[in-house]
């Protein structure tokens, strides 16, 4: 997993990559001459926890092939995050299809990935916080980004079920929506042969 970095730490790794490559290791001293140490020391920490740099087990440092980073900022983060969630939710619309079609039916790419996520409107602060020490783009009951974002869709209250390990609407309510649009005939087909049309 790969997080993105600011200006700063982008120079930063340009200039170590550069210097050093993949191969190449490296201490936190190769940028004394250029920066303060408290600066340097907020520079390394960002690289190694948002996966641009590695630490080796002789205390040096690596860079990881920018090939890699760059995938690595698409890579899809919310089914591992939503495993922490201290808060009630439910996948909704086309992620509830997606589920409960056992993902025959795949609304994502790395270049689009929404997750729709009812969320209780009292809890709106909890979750904005959540998905930003992520650092997921989040937008409220529409919106879109390249990569991986989350839509809220705030309620009241909230029901769910639980199937493979998420918190999901009730398989009527995806029915229902996949059903809605031609687009996702052959999701409400899969739903439909696997539980049965009388739902």
């Amino acid at each position: 997993m790969t997080l993105e970095i600011p200006h700063y730490g982008l120079k930063a790794y340009a200039l170590l990559f550069s210097k050093h490559g993949v191969r190449g290791t490296f201490r936190q001293s190769a940028l004394d001459w250029i920066i303060s140490i408290s600066m340097r020391k907020k520079i390394f920490a960002l690289l190694l926890r948002a996966g641009w740099i590695m630490k080796n087990e002789d205390k040096s440092y690596s860079c990881i092939n920018p090939s890699e980073v760059i995938k690595g900022l698409l890579e899809f983060r919310v089914p591992e995050a939503m495993k922490n969630a201290q808060k009630p939710y439910a996948f909704t619309r086309l992620s509830a299809v997606e589920i409960w079609s056992d993902f025959s039916y795949i609304q994502r790419g790395m270049e689009k990935s929404p997750y729709f996520i009812k969320i209780l409107r009292r809890d709106m602060r909890y979750w904005k916080v959540f998905f930003k020490r992520h650092e997921i783009p989040t937008y409220m009951s529409s919106g879109a980004t390249i990569g991986e974002f989350v839509i809220f869709i705030p309620v009241a209250s909230l029901s769910f079920v639980e199937k493979d390990g998420f918190k999901v609407d009730r398989l009527q309510e995806a029915k229902e929506y996949a059903r809605s649009n031609d687009i996702y005939a052959y999701a409400f087909a899969y739903i439909e042969k696997k539980y049965g049309a009388a739902v």
